[in-house]
C-alpha cells in the first residue's frame, strides 16, 4: 500500500528509522518488498537521478507499481533522491512521488533557501513532501562526489532559521557519515551530539541521515578473494549508533552501498565458482534471495521501540 511519507514520519518519529532503499532495477524492487513482507515494517524506495536515467525513469516507475500490485501487504512511499531543480520538477509533474529531495547543500546558505523554498512551494500545491539538506556529506555516489576537505557538518544554529524560511518537512544532515564504502576511515563516528542539539531545537521534526550503510567487513573479504579490489578502510556505521541516531529525531535512512556491495560479491563469486554458466537469472535470483533477507533485517534492526 503506497502511503504519503509525510504519514510515515508522524508514526515512526522517535521509534523507527525508515529504510530508504535506493533501486535501479527490478532485482532491486522485488527483493526490497520481499524483504518489507518478512519485515511486516514499511519502507521507501529511493529513485535517484541517475536510476532514472539508467532504465528511463518510466520503466523503473512501472516495475514499482508492479511490485506493489504483487505484494499488496506493504506500506511504502516513493522518494526522489538527490535532486536538482530540473529533476524535482519532474518528478513534480509526473504525479508518482510522494516525497522528493532538494539537494542545494552545495550553496550558499542563502542560495539553498531560495532554491529550496521554490521546490518546497511546488511540491507542496501537489501534496509532495520534500526533504532539504543543510551541510555537506564527502565521498561517492552516483554522480555525486565531494571531497572530505569539501565536507562540512550540519551548524545546528541554522537549522530553525533553515527550516522556518524553506517550509520543507525533513531535513538532511551532514553528521559524519559519507557517501560510498569508505564512510568513517578515519573513525570519528556519527557526531550525536550534533543530532542532540538539532533536536533540541526542531523537536519531532523528521531527521533524514544519508550515507548509513553498515558496509559489512565480511562482504568487503569475499568481494576481494573473488577478484575484487575494494581497500580495507572500507567501513560503514555502527548499528548501534544508528539505533541512538533514530532515538535523537532521525525518521529516515538511507540505504544504497550494502545493496550495490551484495550485487557485488554475488556476482563475483558466481563468475569464480561457475565459469561455465553465462546465464543471468541465476545471480540474479540468488541476489533476490539475500537482498529480501537483507531488507528484513534491516528494517528490524531500525525499529527501536
Amino acid at each position: 500500500m503506497k502511503i504519503s511519507l509525510a504519514e510515515l514520519f508522524q508514526k515512526n518519529y522517535g521509534v523507527y528509522g525508515i529504510p530508504a532503499f535506493n533501486v535501479f532495477n527490478a532485482e532491486q524492487v522485488l527483493g526490497v518488498f520481499r524483504g518489507a513482507i518478512k519485515a511486516e515494517l514499511p519502507i521507501i524506495t529511493a529513485i535517484t537521478p541517475a536510476a532514472r536515467k539508467y532504465i528511463t525513469h518510466e520503466v523503473l516507475e512501472g516495475i514499482i507499481t508492479s511490485a506493489a500490485k504483487l505484494y499488496p501487504s506493504v506500506t511504502f512511499s516513493v522518494h526522489l533522491d538527490h535532486g536538482n531543480v530540473e529533476h524535482c520538477i519532474s518528478a513534480i509533474d509526473s504525479g508518482f512521488y510522494d516525497s522528493i529531495m532538494i539537494d542545494a547543500s552545495h550553496e550558499e546558505f542563502s542560495k539553498n533557501v531560495e532554491i529550496t523554498s521554490e521546490i518546497v512551494k511546488k511540491a507542496h500545491d501537489k501534496d509532495i513532501t520534500v526533504e532539504a539538506e543543510l551541510g555537506v556529506l564527502s565521498g561517492v555516489e552516483d554522480d555525486i562526489s565531494v571531497s572530505e576537505k569539501s565536507s562540512k557538518y550540519t551548524d545546528p544554529d541554522q537549522v530553525h532559521e533553515f527550516v522556518e524560511r524553506t517550509k520543507c518537512d525533513s531535513l538532511a544532515v551532514a553528521v559524519g557519515t559519507s557517501h560510498g564504502a569508505y564512510k568513517l576511515s578515519a573513525g570519528q563516528g556519527l557526531q550525536l551530539d550534533i543530532l542532540k542539539r538539532i533536536r533540541e531545537i526542531l523537536p519531532g521534526f523528521p531527521i533524514v541521515l544519508h550515507g548509513a550503510s553498515n558496509v559489512s567487513r565480511e562482504e568487503i573479504t569475499r568481494i576481494n578473494d573473488a577478484g575484487g579490489n575494494l581497500k580495507s578502510s572500507a567501513k560503514g556505521i555502527d548499528p548501534e549508533e544508528i539505533k541512538q541516531a533514530i532515538k535523537l529525531g532521525v525518521t529516515k535512512i538511507n540505504v544504497a552501498t550494502d545493496l550495490r556491495l551484495l550485487w557485488t560479491r554475488i556476482h563475483r563469486e558466481f563468475f569464480r565458482d561457475t565459469p561455465d554458466l553465462f546465464d543471468m537469472v541465476v545471480p540474479g535470483r540468488k541476489y533476490m534471495e539475500e537482498l529480501s533477507e537483507f531488507v528484513n533485517q534491516k528494517c528490524r534492526s531500525l525499529y527501536v521501540k
